[in-house]
Formats: structure tokens, sequence, C-alpha cells
């Protein structure tokens, strides 16, 4: 499956973005994951959503960042609000777990004044 990430750009403090990312294939019955890395740092999981529709969520994000599924479509969100520069990174999108899992191509997220 080709995982296409969207929706990336340059924002200011306080400001918002919707990450996209769209599947070739089925998401349905997958856990799907947005995750981030910082120039220096590791990648880190910023929010999960379950088939099911279960959400979890990075501490430094909860209650700015939202993660949701349309199974219809294959694609999954991440709508971020008040957004920080500590927020700055390439987001990838992930379905599945483990070593089987599936990689986007990432999309750069650069909150600075």
């Amino acid at each position: 499956v080709q995982l296409q990430a969207s929706g990336g750009g340059l924002v200011q403090p306080g400001g918002s973005l919707r990450l996209s990312c769209a599947a070739s294939g089925s998401i349905s019955l997958y856990v799907m994951g947005w995750y981030r890395q910082a120039p220096g740092k590791q990648r880190e999981l910023v929010a999960q959503i379950s088939s099911g529709g279960s959400t979890i969520y990075a501490d430094s994000v909860k209650g700015r960042f939202t993660i949701s599924r349309d199974n219809a479509k294959n694609t999954v969100y991440l709508q971020m609000n008040d957004l920080k520069p500590e927020d700055t990174a390439v987001y990838y999108c992930k379905r599945g777990l483990g070593t089987f899992a599936d990689w986007g191509q990432g999309t750069q997220v650069t909150v600075s004044s």
C-alpha cells in the first residue's frame, strides 16, 4: 500500500493545520497513526486511532490535536490546533503496527512567526 500525506506547511504559533493521509488500499482493519520527527530527534508517536475508533495521544498534543479516520475514503486526518514552535517536524502517517507496518513519505510542518 502507498500512503500519501499532505496538508503540511508554514503556520504561525497558535495557528491550525489539517493533515491528511490517503492510502491506496483499505485502512478499515488497521490501526492508523501519525508520527513526527524533528531535526536531531527520534521519530515519536503523535496520535493513533484503532479500527474501532479508540484514540491515543502524546501528552504534548493532548487537547490540541485530533486524529480521525474515514474508512470509506481510506484516509486518516490529523487536526492540529494551537500549534507551537515545538510542533515543527516532518509528520508521517503509518498503517498497522510492528514490523509489517506501512509508512507514508512525510509532510513538513513548520511553526514559526
